[in-house]
């Protein structure tokens, strides 16, 4: 079965993919994402892969179930895509070197500009899911990229408030939490010239970085090539500060929120909206997982277990290790 099939509740899609059940775990003596295997290129530094387990496709069938006024169903219209970080099969995000993760930061770029030019897209999501806690099946280093056919609900919650916000205050609402977060200090985890990371006063997990711009730009394709450096720059030294400050490989999601394309409603959105990545770490402590739980899933009302201006500091301290360490 593969369809969008409306929450009337919500009033969101919920993808419906069956041939995702058929994902496999890693092999054991293979990996397809290295060089050799026959489905990737056998010299690459980034590469762009089709999923292969799309629970979206450009190609879409009929859906397998009729549906109503209040049970409504569509196509499922969309693009999935795998983006393979390194040829190194044990490489991650904070290995690499600051000049690698800026092609991986241009191939970014590349495909939101690409994938925008289909009309029936309206959202394209980047993000990466890292580490066994968070669901991962593919160790080799790698992200992906869904294009939507529709606005999910969570970056429209953020979007409808970012509009508001403009609308009252004639700013933008991420740049006031920038000069926030800024003045305040204590949250701040690390800035460039271009970014700055910091763990947000109202996060929900202990270690939930975000990662903005300091100049309004909407997406990727906005940035100049200084904020590419900048950003690959800012990406390599957060992520260290994740692996060093339990000293294991630190599972996170991260996610990227960008602007909505050939969306009617969102036509405005490059206003108020502002470039950002989110992390959503689950570990409280280096063998403790915060659950995203009945309160948070069910109500959504989450709850953190710890506060943010202690954790901020121990990343900080995270990082002065890291940049010991790297000699950076």
């Amino acid at each position: 079965m593969a369809e969008l099939r409306w929450n009337p509740l919500l009033k969101t899609w919920t993808m419906v993919a069956s041939n995702r059940q058929q994902r496999p775990n890693m092999p054991k003596d293979w990996c397809p994402f290295c060089p050799g295997s026959g489905r990737v290129p056998d010299n690459y530094d980034v590469y762009k892969y089709d999923n292969d387990f799309p629970a979206l496709t450009q190609s879409p069938g009929q859906p397998d179930v009729d549906g109503n006024d209040l049970y409504k169903v569509a196509q499922n219209y969309g693009k999935c895509e795998v983006i393979l970080y390194s040829p190194e099969h044990t490489k991650t995000l904070p290995e690499l070197e600051v000049s690698h993760i800026y092609k991986l930061v241009n191939l970014w770029t590349e495909r939101f500009a690409e994938l925008s030019k289909d009309e029936k897209i309206k959202y394209i999501f980047e993000f990466e899911n890292r580490g066994e806690e968070v669901g991962v099946t593919m160790p080799h280093p790698h992200g992906q990229i869904y294009g939507y056919s529709f606005v999910p609900l969570k970056v429209k919650v953020e979007l409808d408030s970012c509009k508001e916000y403009y609308k009252e205050h004639n700013e933008c609402m991420i740049c006031r939490m920038n000069r926030e977060e800024k003045d305040f200090e204590k949250r701040v985890i690390y800035e460039n010239e271009s970014f700055i990371a910091y763990i947000p006063f109202f996060t929900d997990y202990p270690y939930g970085v975000f990662i903005v711009s300091k100049s309004h730009k909407g997406n990727f394709t906005e940035f100049t090539d200084k904020e590419k450096w900048d950003l690959a720059d800012i990406l390599k030294k957060v992520t260290g500060a994740f692996d060093t400050l339990f000293e294991r490989l630190f599972p996170y999601m991260m996610c990227i929120h960008q602007t909505p394309v050939n969306c009617e409603e969102y036509k405005d959105s490059a206003d108020y909206y502002h470039f950002h990545i989110e992390f959503y770490p689950p570990l409280r402590d280096a063998n403790k997982i915060k659950y995203y739980a009945s309160s948070e899933m069910g109500a959504w009302a989450a709850c953190n277990t710890l506060a943010v201006e202690q954790t901020s500091e121990q990343l900080r301290e995270a990082l002065r290790k890291f940049l010991d360490k790297i000699g950076g």
